[in-house]
């Protein structure tokens, strides 16, 4: 019965204290802790690693991103820069499961180029 007890000062105080903080914090997802959205993560299949051992490397990125937007961010994420991209969308497909019918996802995946002696680690 100990909730019931609270005072009404005790109220407004814990919740002028949450809005406050709520206020402070900005809401971060994230699409948004890799160069504004970007590049969302990197692509790993089989062949996104067979590829990697030819400085070819997989990301998944933002729809609506463009070639210069990518290479920009991968400049600042990784700190290398980018010789060729190349954009391919992936479409949305129709599944029946369960027997039901819906459907996967779009998305859209940046092969990125590097020079000879550039990395990224990928972890």
């Amino acid at each position: 019965m100990g909730i019931f007890n609270k005072t009404k000062k005790e109220e407004k105080k814990t919740s002028e204290e949450t809005t406050s903080v709520a206020l402070k914090t900005p809401a971060v997802s994230l699409h948004d802790t890799r160069a504004s959205g970007v590049l969302l993560d990197p692509r790993i299949t089989e062949k996104a690693t067979d590829t990697a051992e030819k400085n070819i490397f997989v990301f998944n990125v933002a729809p609506s991103s463009t070639k210069q937007q990518i290479a920009q961010s991968v400049k600042e994420v990784y700190n290398v820069t980018p010789t060729k991209i190349r954009i391919t969308k992936i479409p949305r497909k129709s599944i029946f499961m369960k027997g039901k019918k819906g459907f996967t996802a779009s998305a859209k995946k940046a092969y990125i180029y590097l020079k000879k002696g550039d990395k990224i680690e990928i972890v």
